[in-house]
This record gives C-alpha cells, structure tokens and sequence, in this order.
C-alpha cells in the first residue's frame, strides 16, 4: 500500500508519541540514573549510525553545502533532544511534550524569508491562539485553585523549540541532495559525541555494569530507539517530499499521542513520572493541548 507524505508524517508521530512515553518511563523509573541512560542510548544511536552510513553511503555529486547543513541539523537537534530528555526528568511527559512541540511556529517564522513563505491574518490569529495554548499547557494547578507557571523549564523548553525548529529548516536544504536515510546516519552520528560528553565517565560505566535490572532495562531500550529510528526515518522521508512548515505541523500532533498513552497507562501503572491529576486539571490540559494542534493546523491549512 503506497503511503502519501501525510499519511506518513502521522505514523511517524504516533510511533514518536510511544518512545516520548517510554523515554520518560527509563529516564524516571527505570535506568539507574540520567547519565546511565545517556550512555546506553548514545551507543545504541552510534552502531545504528555506522550500520546505515555503510548500507547508505552519501550520493557522489553531494556539495559541502547540503553536508554542512546535515551535519548542523545534528547538532541542534542533539541540543534540543538533551534538553527535552533532562526536563523529562523532573516534569510530567503530557506537559514536557506539548510545550517542545510548538516548534512550527518558529518554523513558519523562520520559512517566511528563507522559503518565501506568506502569512496570512488568519494564521497569525492562529499563532495567538497556540501562545495561548502553551501558557495554558505550562500550568498547574495546586491546591486552593493558585496557578503557577514553570518558570525556567518554560524558558528551557522554548530554547528546545527554536533549537528544533532551525534544524529542520536545513534538514529541509539538505534532504534535497540527500536521502532520508543519509539525513539519519549523518545528523546522528551527532548525537552521541553530545551524549558521550556528558556520560562517557567510569562512574557512569560502574552504574550500568552494577545495575540489577540492566539486561531487561537495555532491551527496551533498544527496542525503543529502533522504533525512534523507523520514526525519525519516516519524518525525513515525509519531509523530503513535503513542504517542511506542513510536515512539521503534522509532527506536531505527537503530544495528543503521547497525552493518550500517557493518560490510558497511568489509569492502570505506576510507570510514568505522570501525576493523576483531577477533573478541572484535566480539563485544562484537553484544552490547552486541543489549542496547540488546533492554532497549528489553521496556520497551514487556513
């Protein structure tokens, strides 16, 4: 059955909502420690790079141009994966999620000078609306109905968003020279020189070898970041024959996924960092997050 760039762009944040959930099971519950987790995935990533960068090797007429901007699409994209990944941490995933995830907007901003993209009215009323829906999405409500807002994660998050956002702009330029799987081999083989600078210790190393549970905890793992690789590969095939604000967009949808699985799993497990919040709390966050997709989806398809 032949998939269609949108199609495949919703697959690819369906799959991508499932590892955000499991990401914030092994980070919370699971791996002995930020570091560890680090490390683990960081080698996982740099065989899975190698692998494809042997299977996949680069076209012979690629210029140093689409490399350079592959290879900085790698580097942002790092930065903005370690920041969401140390928030995931201490903060709830539904909340993490949809906050990194209103990087579109800067895409849009972004595409209007280098891809001579217009806005209309419409879609910077949308934009209002999705600044409305990320400060709905950043509260919280405690006790005696007083909000408080993130404060720092929130300034975090939004650097995770721009971060995001540049780099699919010259992930765009670079897929035009490349394939998907040439974009993945060649952005990731980033990823674990940022991660091995942070966890690349002996300490680290003690911690995963002296882990009870390491076996059952590298497995999955492993079976996680195979589904993110199938993820990200489908993100760059979608976006290579697709306008990149509109695969972005669609890639945004992730935390309705990740709302989903997180909200049907905590109803029945303990496993996520992921409070039961009450009726009103809930309440918010169906609406915050219907803002976020919704405001997104007038901006492309108005």
């Amino acid at each position: 059955m032949y998939l269609d760039w949108v199609t495949t762009a919703v697959l690819s944040a369906a799959i991508f909502g499932m590892v955000h959930v499991i990401d914030s099971h092994l980070i919370s519950k699971r791996m002995p420690s930020f570091k560890a987790y680090l490390l683990v995935i960081g080698f996982f990533i740099l065989f899975i790079s190698v692998a494809l960068a042997l299977l996949f090797p680069l076209p012979p007429n690629v210029g140093v141009w689409p490399l350079a901007m592959a290879i900085l699409s790698g580097i942002t994209r790092a930065a903005s994966v370690l920041i969401m990944l140390h928030l995931m941490k201490k903060e709830e995933v539904s909340l993490v999620i949809p906050v990194a995830n209103t990087y579109p907007i800067i895409v849009a901003l972004i595409a209007m000078p280098t891809l001579n993209e217009a806005m209309n009215p419409l879609q910077w009323v949308a934009i209002i609306i999705v600044v409305f829906g990320v400060l709905l999405a950043s509260v919280r409500l405690r006790a005696g109905a007083r909000i408080t807002w993130l404060g720092k994660p929130l300034v975090l998050l939004s650097g995770s968003s721009f971060l995001w956002a540049i780099s699919d702009i010259m992930a765009k330029y670079a897929l035009e020279y490349m394939s998907s799987w040439n974009m993945y081999w060649i952005s990731h083989l980033i990823i674990p020189v940022a991660f091995f600078s942070i966890s690349l210790r002996p300490s680290v190393f003690r911690e995963v070898m002296n882990f009870k549970e390491r076996n059952s905890s590298i497995l999955m793992v492993t079976l996680n970041e195979a589904m993110a690789v199938i993820a990200l590969v489908l993100f760059y095939w979608s976006m290579q024959r697709g306008p990149v604000s509109l695969v972005a967009a669609i890639y945004s949808i992730r935390p309705v996924f990740v709302f989903i699985y997180a909200f049907i799993i905590s109803r029945f497990s303990n496993m996520l960092l992921e409070s039961r919040s009450g009726g009103e709390a809930l309440a918010l966050r169906f609406i915050a997050i219907a803002l976020i997709v919704g405001g997104i989806a007038i901006i492309y398809l108005a």
